[in-house]
Order: C-alpha cells, then sequence, then structure tokens
C-alpha cells in the first residue's frame, strides 16, 4: 500500500471512529417510522434497598371492576397539548383484523369524567398534526380480500374536528373526515 494510500485510509478511519463518537441527533431520524420503538436509554446503576419489602396484594376489584380493566387494557395514549384531551387505543376485538380500539376524550369535570367519541377500530394510528379543534391522523387498517380469503394492511389519513363549547365544556359534536 502506497504512503498516500495508507494516509487516507488512515484518515477514513479516524473519521468513522470519531463520527461514531458522536451523540445521537435529538429526535427522530430520517430512517426513524412510527412503527419502530425509541431508542432504549442508558441504564443507572440499580438502587439499593434501604428497608424492607412491603407485599402487594391484589387490588380487591380487579376482577369486577370493568374500569380497572379497560384502563389495563389501554395499550396507546397522546394527550393533545391546548384542550384537556387526549386520543388512546385499547387492545380489544380480533387481532387478526385491527384490534386498537381507538377513542378520543375530553375532561369535563370530575363529577362528569370524560367525554368519550369512538374513532374506530384499527390496527394503529399516527399524530400528523394537531391544532385547535383539530387533530390529523394516519390510521393503518386491516383489510379484507374477500374474493382471496386474504388480509392485507391499508393506511389512510383522516382528520377529526370538534368544537368546544364557550364556557369550555366538551364538544357536543365530533367529526371525522376522510383526507390526502
Amino acid at each position: 500500500m502506497s504512503e498516500r494510500s495508507s494516509s487516507l485510509s488512515l484518515a477514513v478511519s479516524a473519521a468513522l471512529a470519531l463520527t461514531a463518537c458522536d451523540a445521537p441527533p435529538a429526535g427522530p431520524t430520517a430512517a426513524t417510522t412510527a412503527t419502530e420503538a425509541p431508542a432504549t436509554p442508558a441504564r443507572a446503576a440499580p438502587l439499593t434497598a434501604s428497608g424492607p419489602p412491603v407485599a402487594l396484594t391484589l387490588a380487591e376489584d380487579t376482577q369486577t371492576d370493568n374500569g380497572l380493566q379497560w384502563a389495563a387494557s389501554v395499550v396507546k395514549s397522546d394527550d393533545l397539548p391546548g384542550v384537556s384531551a387526549k386520543l388512546f387505543g385499547v387492545a380489544g376485538g380480533d387481532p387478526a383484523m385491527n384490534g386498537l380500539n381507538t377513542y378520543i376524550a375530553f375532561y369535563q369535570n370530575p363529577a362528569d369524567g370524560w367525554a368519550i367519541y369512538q374513532i374506530g377500530d384499527f390496527l394503529d394510528y399516527t399524530v400528523l398534526s394537531n391544532a385547535d379543534g383539530r387533530v390529523d391522523l394516519e390510521v393503518q387498517e386491516s383489510t379484507m380480500d374477500e374474493a382471496k380469503g386474504e388480509i392485507g394492511d391499508g393506511r389512510r389519513k383522516i382528520i377529526i374536528r370538534w368544537t368546544m363549547d364557550a364556557d369550555g365544556a366538551a364538544p357536543t359534536e365530533v367529526t371525522v373526515t376522510p383526507a390526502q
């Protein structure tokens, strides 16, 4: 190998080594997709016990309180900034065909809880944008080719709109509109 080739090879190796030491860019990269899990954070040293353990007991109402069962079934949740609302998905239905029952909920008050509207049954959803009274979603859902008897995968976009009452109460109407 010539001295020039050796120097070039050394420079490339050094550049690659330095690049590998750089911190990853903040936020998602172009290679990140909605279905990829975020990078695992660095692990901290394990804690050291400072007292005796306390055994937990099974909550008394776990088998009879449908609210607790539903809460445990929530597998996805997205708060909507600027309004007391959130999107959430509950596992259920046929996992071969969709199975993420997706809702939008508006907090009313402690006495009335949440006003909840079902958006649909999907495989997954991704929030594309959010503004006052509107959230844009891309939904992934199972499709059935009846002629072939095969389950496929489809994606589509929807706009969810609502108008809050002047007194801040939850909306009385929420609409879903197909989008491009």
